[in-house]
């Protein structure tokens, strides 16, 4: 292994896999995955609520431990690993970003709809004034056309973004529109450009090389595949994939492999997999997290799961709309009866 780097990952498993375990991590196994997560060589570690900063409640989900107390036992832990945060606009406020700033964060990673790139500009410019590496992420960007998804990461790069994402937030792009996304980004952006990836059509592997070979610089991994939906990038096993090709990571494969085994795999509530429904996630294009949701509100009103998540790909229902979910489910529900 070399600690030289030709990209750079960022591990997503302590954010974005609170979603499939319902946001209830402790700070004892925050801890423990950070701290095995630094000692592996991991760059960035993405540690908050599934939603980003401010995401627990009724709607997003409730957390069985303050987000803070999350943060600090990370950055106690992880050793040369940065700690990230998410931050989505409208859920989570810059008086949280302060506090994660206070607490020892290193990077500020502003998410929103593909279309909606300026209601960040207050969180990037305040991240930037804090001291934090800035992030900005384009969520749902199978939504816009790709003349749209370079005019909104432009606006994000203008706002301070130090590199500019694009995320397939419902694993619903095939490679060859990874590719010419990220192509047409690198043509205009002076940033790096990044890549995060769901595996619910089972492409995120050749969505992220398809990325990488274009030029992205930024990766996002989950490791075990603990992540929304059916998870992300596996982690390890993209560590490895990166080896046979001979790029760079600064990940030690042996000590990645045994997170994953070790760590991480008996967090896990059940196996992450394609299941029925995480696949129609990416059939229909509907955002990863919505999948618990929907479930919940398929057995509430007792029909299938899979018909709330096509009825939501057809409203082309976006993140933050969660309240929704309800409304649709109880409508099939009405039109069945």
């Amino acid at each position: 292994m070399t600690t030289e780097r030709d990209l750079l990952i960022t591990e997503v498993a302590l954010r974005d896999g609170s979603h499939a375990i319902a946001h209830q991590y402790t700070v004892e196994q925050v801890a423990k995955v950070a701290k095995a997560l630094g000692e592996a060589g991991v760059p960035y570690i993405e540690v908050s609520h599934g939603d980003g900063l401010g995401g627990s409640s009724l709607q997003y989900g409730l957390s069985h431990t303050n987000e803070m107390e999350l943060i600090e036992a990370a950055v106690s832990v992880s050793g040369d690993s940065k700690i990230a945060v998410l931050v989505l606009p409208g859920i989570g406020t810059v008086h949280e970003l302060k506090e994660a700033a206070k607490l020892g964060v290193k990077m500020a990673r502003i998410g929103t709809h593909v279309t909606e790139a300026d209601v960040a500009a207050q969180h990037l410019s305040k991240a930037k004034e804090l001291g934090l590496e800035t992030v900005g992420f384009l969520m749902m960007s199978h939504m816009a056309p790709v003349d749209k998804l370079v005019e909104q990461a432009k606006l994000m790069e203008s706002y301070g973004a130090d590199a500019v994402y694009m995320f397939d937030s419902a694993g619903a792009l095939l490679p060859h529109q990874v590719k010419e996304r990220v192509r047409a980004l690198r043509q205009s952006l002076q940033v790096d450009v990044g890549f995060h990836g769901h595996n619910n059509l089972s492409l995120a592997m050749a969505n992220t090389l398809a990325a990488i070979e274009e030029g992205a610089k930024r990766i996002d991994g989950s490791i075990r595949c603990l992540g929304a939906g059916a998870g992300n990038t596996q982690t390890e096993v993209l560590i490895a994939v990166l080896e046979h090709m001979g790029i760079r990571t600064g990940i030690d494969l042996y000590k990645i492999m045994d997170v994953a085994e070790e760590v991480i795999a008996p967090i896990l509530q059940v196996p992450q997999e394609i299941t029925r429904d995480n696949l129609v996630l990416g059939y229909a294009g509907v955002y990863s997290s919505f999948l618990l949701h929907a479930q919940r509100a398929a057995k509430r009103f007792n029909i299938d799961s899979r018909d709330v998540l096509i009825e939501l790909g057809k409203r082309k229902v976006v993140g933050g709309q969660e309240d929704m979910i309800v409304d649709v489910a109880a409508e099939l529900a009405k039109q069945r009866n």
